[in-house]
């Protein structure tokens, strides 16, 4: 549950305390890479405020929140609801009981449309990810989206994106240059190493819909991975040298890299974030706190 800090109120930052803007799918968002900031950002005292394509309220992608459907057995109606590899990997319980305390805040029920948003009224901004291509292509396809991360990172506002969301930025081109926004800065995203993992894993668990965790795939000629997240972000950068994954001798890298362990408040060991300048980018749900706190610190009062 949130309790309100001394001099806020629903809906209103605190004096000094920024304003910052999530735009969302209607649906298949990832539940983590949406509520754990939004719980970190309210709770300095920040107003967090989101927009889907027509203003009503999304939906996060249920398998991730429930793991039902990501077994074996997951299409039978009644054994679906005995989840085990869906267990590891659906958001954690803290994830969820953010994300049910979000699905609540009168911001979340409340959104605005995208076309209605003034990136001017804003100081920060921030692109989460998911990956059922069924709900996320409509996001990371919209010019109205990427305009939106046209107006930040020209502003030079603060902008976080996380996972596919950083695929959101890369594809958004600046009119005065005609690159990326990306291109020029170091950036992380979900790397094809997790993605490929995640969906060799899931087209075991989820066998009857085996490209769950793809939601873009490779046409034929085009070699492995050419279509994941690192590669199409990597390419939309001025050099492959600026797309930044854990060094082999980095501190806790076998924790960084299993896709396994996710980072928590008390413990940021597991995650990767890559700053530059007033852009914050992390790979999965396993970094989101410390991608939170990071972009938190990018705000001005």
């Amino acid at each position: 549950m949130h309790f309100l800090l001394p001099g806020e109120r629903w809906g209103q930052p605190m004096a000094g305390m920024a304003k910052v803007l999530i735009p969302i799918p209607a649906r298949d968002f990832d539940p983590t890479e949406v509520a754990v900031p939004w719980r970190s950002l309210t709770l300095l005292g920040h107003q967090v405020m989101f927009a889907t394509p027509d203003g009503r309220p999304g939906q996060a992608d249920a398998l991730m929140l429930t793991g039902q459907g990501l077994d074996p057995w997951g299409w039978m109606p009644g054994l679906k609801r005995l989840p085990l590899i869906g267990r590891a990997l659906r958001a954690n319980p803290e994830a969820r009981a953010a994300y049910a305390e979000m699905a609540q805040s009168p911001a979340f029920r409340q959104p605005l449309a995208w076309d209605a948003v003034d990136a001017g009224a804003f100081d920060g901004l921030i692109l989460p990810g998911g990956h059922q291509a069924r709900g996320m292509t409509e996001y990371l396809e919209s010019p109205v989206v990427q305009a939106l991360a046209i107006a930040f990172f020209q502003a030079g506002k603060p902008v976080g994106a996380i996972c596919h969301g950083v695929l959101a930025a890369a594809r958004a081109r600046d009119p005065a240059t005609g690159r990326s926004v990306l291109y020029g800065r170091k950036t992380t995203a979900l790397t094809w190493s997790l993605e490929r993992s995640a969906a060799r894993l899931g087209g075991f668990g989820r066998f009857w819909d085996p490209h769950y965790y793809r939601t873009y795939r490779e046409q034929p000629g085009e070699p492995a991975g050419y279509m994941s997240v690192q590669q199409e972000v990597t390419r939309a950068l001025s050099s492959p040298a600026d797309f930044l994954d854990v060094a082999p001798d980095a501190p806790d890298r076998a924790r960084k890299t299993s896709g396994l362990t996710r980072d928590s408040d008390a413990d940021p060991s597991p995650a990767w974030v890559v700053s530059d300048r007033a852009y914050v980018s992390a790979r999965w749900p396993g970094d989101a706190h410390l991608f939170a706190k990071t972009f938190a610190a990018l705000l001005t009062p």
